[in-house]
């Protein structure tokens, strides 16, 4: 299997998921807009939101100040060194930032210093999984801070709303965790939801959710409704775009679970902004030559 060299490819895939929203998220703000109503805050902040997008899609600009964590989600052949595909999404980061797709956002947490090309220890984020395609596929998710701290987890039962271990439950403490950011997070929002795991793979669950698109169908039918029913119910919030009131809470939501120990039931929600900014690319052999696509 060849090791291909892709830092320029990576650069690439940065600067379009910076810069420019995804195709299902920008007609989800159009269709948003139609539905409030005209000369309300919640219109005014849409048309704002929109017109942001097309400027940063126009100038090749971060669409938010705040960038984000790149977390990077990669799928790979037997063979492939996962050592040399991490060094050159590093290195790539920090060409990314020197051309200021990205702000510069690692910060040591004992010393408080930025290392000024959003490199550090375990940052960015990186997930390898290895699969039997014979080609490299990579997600990448920029995730804002303002976002991720409104995103948070409970456990079942939970006296206090009423929430058993089911879905009725899990239904109930998502629709708490939204009531609970109200315009914080930079809504309207995407919601990642995790059912089960332990604490910490749930939370990784409920982020991988949010590199769905927002038209899929999930295919567990149970999952699929619950994730309609807390989509409509969250709209009749009123809490709005920014908080400003209104029938746009979010955008969409996306449920995922996983197998859990007896004693734990663990509901993980990752809040995402409308900015979800996301990008993939698929990286194909045949023989010495390497094509690069994106999506």
């Amino acid at each position: 299997m060849p090791q291909p060299q892709l830092v320029d490819s990576l650069v690439e895939l940065v600067r379009r998921a910076a810069t420019i929203l995804p195709d299902d998220m920008q007609q989800a703000l159009d269709r948003s807009q139609g539905q409030e109503e005209p000369g309300s805050a919640a219109a005014g902040a849409l048309e704002t939101i929109r017109l942001n997008v097309k400027m940063a899609g126009e100038r090749s600009t971060p669409i938010c100040q705040d960038t984000g964590t790149p977390i990077f989600e990669i799928f790979h052949p037997l063979g492939v060194s996962t050592r040399a595909l991490a060094a050159q999404m590093r290195e790539a980061v920090a060409i990314a930032t020197r051309r200021a797709y990205l702000r510069p956002n690692a910060v040591d947490s004992l010393t408080g210093k930025n290392t000024g090309d959003n490199t550090g220890e375990d940052f960015p984020t990186m997930h390898f999984h290895e699969w039997e395609e014979a080609h490299i596929h990579i997600d990448l998710l920029l995730k804002g801070g303002g976002c991720e701290n409104v995103s948070t987890q409970y456990k079942l039962p939970d006296g206090g709303l009423g929430a058993g271990r089911d879905l009725d439950g899990v239904r109930k403490v998502v629709l708490d965790a939204v009531y609970q950011a109200q315009g914080k997070g930079c809504g309207p929002g995407v919601l990642g939801v995790a059912i089960g795991g332990d604490r910490g793979s749930s939370y990784l669950k409920s982020k991988q959710q949010l590199f769905r698109s927002l038209d899929d169908t999930n295919p567990d039918p149970q999952l699929a409704a619950l994730e309609e029913k807390i989509l409509t119910q969250a709209n009749e919030l009123g809490i709005g775009p920014m908080g400003f009131g209104g029938k746009t809470t979010l955008l969409g939501v996306k449920v995922g679970a996983q197998h859990r120990l007896p004693a734990s039931y663990f509901v993980s929600i990752a809040y995402m902004c409308w900015a979800n900014r996301r990008a993939a690319m698929d990286v194909h052999f045949s023989g010495d030559a390497v094509e690069v696509t994106y999506a």
